[in-house]
């Protein structure tokens, strides 16, 4: 049975480096390295609409229904501005999830830091409509939300460790230039609130760099 896929806002990777080699030498710190088509910084993690939906449901004893929680929640990710695209640099490999995940540590400019807080100002707004309680308590409790870390480390998964150890790993300083970001998975959201195409650009509301 396939796995629903998750939801997020992110970030596309148009390039890192100067040209493929820049990249293809993380094979020597990475193994299974992947292809760079497809690599995303993300910037809001929901995880699977059905799962956010039954949270809510749960949590709210059922005041809020799963269906208004995930119709509502699909027109909420249908209205987020979208965040310009940008420039930043990375020096380092990082572990992630627990250590299986080896990843890029990246530099980003303060107002895509801004945006991703709004981000998360935003999705407070949104379960405070929806009317959970203890909204901070939800958002660490939630499994589909999957918080479990204090702060928001802007990293690249790429690979995984070829080394035991914990890290970080320095690398040679790579530039990386991102695009505008957008609903990873759009095209799984249920119908109503998806006036775009799959990953396309909603619209004019923009904010942050490249503007």
């Amino acid at each position: 049975m396939q796995t629903p896929p998750r939801i997020t806002v992110e970030v596309p990777v148009l390039t890192i480096g100067s040209g493929p080699s820049d990249y293809e030498g993380l094979g020597s710190q990475v193994d299974a390295l992947r292809r760079q088509q497809g690599l995303h910084l993300t910037l809001l993690h929901i995880g699977v609409l059905a799962d956010f939906a039954r949270d809510i449901a749960e949590w709210t004893k059922g005041i809020t229904t799963a269906e208004d929680a995930a119709a509502t929640a699909v027109s909420w990710l249908e209205g987020l501005p979208v965040l310009g695209g940008f420039s930043g640099t990375s020096e380092r490999l990082v572990l992630l999830g627990g250590g299986r995940v080896s990843g890029l540590e990246v530099e980003v400019p303060q107002q895509v830091r801004d945006y991703q807080l709004s981000l998360v100002t935003a999705l407070h707004e949104l379960l405070d409509e929806l009317l959970v309680d203890n909204v901070d308590d939800f958002i660490l409790g939630s499994r589909a939300l999957g918080f479990r870390y204090p702060r928001w480390t802007p990293h690249i998964a790429v690979g995984r460790p070829k080394s035991r150890g914990r890290g970080p790993w320095p690398i040679n300083p790579l530039a990386i230039e991102f695009g505008p970001s957008r609903i990873r998975n759009r095209q799984f959201l249920p119908a109503g609130g998806a006036g775009a195409g799959p990953d396309q650009d909603p619209g004019p509301r923009r904010t942050g760099a490249g503007q």
